[in-house]
This record gives structure tokens, C-alpha cells and sequence, in this order.
């Protein structure tokens, strides 16, 4: 089966390819802009276009036989791929479908992790403990790693261990043999209008399910892992591996997951004293203060300084009142504009001094712009001993890797 991936390299997207490819499908795909995953899908060999998504390198592989047209839900209806494959008469669906198909083609049980927050570093986790302990696992997470590739799958896999997000629905078309569900609070407004619409697609979830965890019979604080919200994820990711081989010993699952070293973006090491983080939620954002303050204690760091890129504006209206006291044992913050992306024109932008204005420690928060006077400031903190991490779900996070990169 040739399958076709508009999209591709992108941390949604390129996971799925590289599990698709090594489950013996023909993969190709375009994307505007090299992603995350790009050099995973290149040195899988799978062939990627990069440039503009006019339709023409679909008319090609159209000729060799395209049997599944696959895209993210970034996509736009009147995108020009899009319109071409539908018009051509080829099976068209998003990622939660096709990936579905695998799980049903594969005969694999699925191990689905949902929530609001800390899906990506539980899935994670799983994954390097069922790596760890050489279980049959194939896996798609949403994010780079550093111990393995993003997605993969090898004949004999029993489990699929997936990140599964609630955006767009996306989870709802999954039947897992257990869901692990980290956290719960309310998220994606352009999707579920009101907090019980939104409760009620997990509920919806959790009863598609034919087993869920939710608690975790670990004691959290066995794991020896910065943040308690890290340690939470631990204990529910141990939960799940003991659930696939019951017969492990719960020590070396402790043992194991507290050597875990971390995800791309999820409090990553750029160089020295500087971070990057997804966090783009107050809940996030709560969690994530939590492992930095536990690291400047370990690291003996004189302060800590956060810049913060918003994610949505539509997003912003719903959230901004739970900034009040998120940031709480930050000693600087940069506040950055709103990342604008899928948007309701009828919403006003939230300014940054409107989102500032709510904070309990707005006194040491100053708004800014992306740009070489930021990145001076910052490097004079680092400097100067202090621990600086940036919170985005947006571009600042390629911003930063350009500056302080390695």
C-alpha cells in the first residue's frame, strides 16, 4: 500500500510515517518547511518534498499509485494537495484513521495516553522503560527523542504505545486495551466550545477503553526525578508497564524510570544553563515552574528567568485568568506576543500587557519582542548564574536553538 502524508515532518505526522515505513508501506509526503522529524524520515528513507504544496509532487507519486492520502489537521480544506487527491477520487483522512487501520492491520493492543497535560513525556517514559526491558513495543510519540526515533514498529510488536491527542477529536477514534490518562482540566476552546464538552470527550474515551488508569499504585516520590508533576508521570507510566509484563520486579521499573532522560522540549537542555518547554497552559506552566525550581536547587542556580510565548489568541481568552499565580518563583519574565494560529476573527488579540495585567507577580515581568536585544539579556543572566528556560508551543522554541544552541 502506497500512502502519501501531507505534512509529513512534523512532530504529528512524522512519527506515523516512520512507524508506517517500517511496517512496510511505501511513504512519501511533502511539507512547506523541514520539521522536527525530518532527518528521522530522510534517514528512514523516506522520500519528503520540502517547498511549496502546489500539488505537483502529488501528481507524481500519483502516477506510481497513491492508495491513502493522509494529513494534518493543520491543513486547510482549500489546500491544493488536499483538493487534488479528493478530486482524483483518493482515500483522504487525518492521521487518527490511518493510524487506527495500523493498530487493526498490525493486531496490536493499544496502550493510549491522553490528557490535558503530560501525555508526551508519559508516553515517553513508557517508551524508554518497554525499550529498557526489550518489551514488543511499537510506539508513536509526539515529540523527538533522544534515546530512539519519534515512531517504530518491528514484526512481533504486541503493544502500541501512543501519544493520543484530543485535538480535533483525535483520540476518539481509538479502542485501547488501556488508556493512561495524566491530567484532565480544559484546553482547545476551538474544538469544544464549553469545560463539559470537553469532559465529556474523555469520558467518551475512558469508556472506549477496557482499561484505564487514572492512579497509580507507585508511590510518586520513589522516582528520583526533578518535579512532582515528573514524578506523577513516572508513577502512572510504571503502571502501564506493569500492566504489559506483570511479571518485572516494581523495583527495576523505579530504577529504570528514574533514569529517564527526557524529551525534545519537554525541559530540554539547549546548552548551559538555558531550556526550552512546550508549556503553553497555566496548568503547564504550574508544572513546568515545579521542575525548574527543583533543578535550580540542584543546580545551584542563582534565579530564574522565564520567557513566555503564548499559544492562540482564542486559547488566551479562556486561560488568562489562571495565569494569576502560574509563574510563581520566577525572578524575570519575558512576555512575548501571541503566537497567532487558528483563530476566531471575532476575538480581539489579547495584548501582552492585558495578560500581564492579571499576575500576582506582575512586577517582574516586562513585555518583549523576539530579537538579538532579548537574546544579550539573556545571555548576561546565564551569565550571571541564573537558570533561563522559554515556555512555547510556538516558534520562539527555534528562535532560542539559534541563539544559544550548541
Amino acid at each position: 500500500m502506497n500512502i502519501y502524508i501531507s505534512g509529513i515532518s512534523g512532530t504529528g505526522m512524522g512519527p506515523l510515517a516512520l512507524m508506517a515505513k517500517q511496517a512496510g508501506f511505501t511513504v512519501w509526503g511533502s511539507d512547506l518547511a523541514k520539521g522536527a522529524i525530518y532527518d528521522e524520515l530522510i534517514n528512514a528513507g523516506i522520500e519528503v518534498y520540502i517547498g511549496e504544496q502546489d500539488g505537483e509532487f502529488l501528481r507524481e507519486k500519483l502516477e506510481d499509485g497513491v492508495d491513502w492520502f493522509v494529513y494534518t489537521s493543520a491543513l486547510p480544506e482549500n489546500h491544493p494537495e488536499l483538493i487534488l487527491a479528493r478530486k482524483l477520487g483518493v482515500k483522504c483522512t487525518k492521521r487518527d484513521n490511518f493510524t487506527a487501520f495500523l493498530v487493526s492491520e498490525l493486531g496490536l493492543k493499544m496502550i493510549a495516553v491522553a490528557g490535558t497535560h503530560g501525555k508526551t513525556t508519559t508516553t515517553a517514559m513508557i517508551v524508554w522503560a518497554a525499550l529498557k526491558l526489550d518489551l514488543s513495543v511499537a510506539y508513536i510519540v509526539g515529540t523527538t527523542l533522544g534515546f530512539a526515533i519519534s515512531g517504530a514498529y518491528k514484526p512481533g510488536d504486541k503493544y502500541f504505545v501512543y501519544e493520543a491527542d484530543e485535538y480535533d477529536r483525535n483520540f476518539l477514534k481509538y479502542h485501547p486495551w488501556l488508556a493512561v490518562i495524566p491530567a484532565v482540566s480544559y484546553d482547545h476552546p476551538d474544538i469544544y466550545p464549553t469545560r463539559e464538552d470537553y469532559e465529556a470527550a474523555f469520558l467518551q474515551f475512558k469508556m472506549q477503553s477496557e482499561k484505564v488508569v487514572e492512579k497509580s499504585s507507585f508511590d510518586e516520590n520513589e522516582f528520583r526525578l526533578a518535579g512532582e508533576v515528573r514524578r506523577k508521570d513516572a508513577a502512572l507510566a510504571a503502571e502501564a508497564i506493569l500492566a504489559m509484563a506483570p511479571e518485572i520486579k516494581r523495583e527495576e521499573i523505579v530504577e529504570i524510570l528514574s533514569k529517564f532522560p527526557g524529551v525534545g522540549r519537554r525541559f530540554e537542555k539547549i546548552s548551559d544553563g538555558v531550556y526550552t518547554d512546550y508549556a503553553h497552559h497555566p496548568e503547564e506552566i504550574v508544572a513546568t515552574m515545579g521542575i525548574v525550581k527543583d533543578e535550580k536547587r540542584l543546580r545551584n542556580k542563582k534565579g530564574i528567568v522565564v520567557v513566555y510565548q503564548p499559544h492562540q489568541n482564542t486559547r488566551q481568552h479562556e486561560v488568562r485568568n489562571g495565569y494569576f499565580d502560574a509563574f510563581l518563583g520566577a525572578d524575570k519574565i519575558y512576555w512575548l506576543p501571541t503566537y497567532l494560529t487558528r483563530e476566531n476573527p471575532d476575538l480581539s488579540v489579547l495584548s501582552p500587557e492585558e495578560l500581564i495585567s492579571g499576575l500576582v507577580n506582575k512586577n517582574v515581568v516586562e513585555a518583549a519582542e523576539l530579537g538579538d536585544e532579548l537574546a544579550e539579556k539573556l545571555r548576561e543572566y546565564v551569565a550571571d548564574g541564573y537558570l533561563v528556560i522559554l515556555m512555547t508551543a510556538g516558534p520562539a522554541d527555534g528562535w532560542l536553538r539559534e541563539k544559544f544552541g550548541k
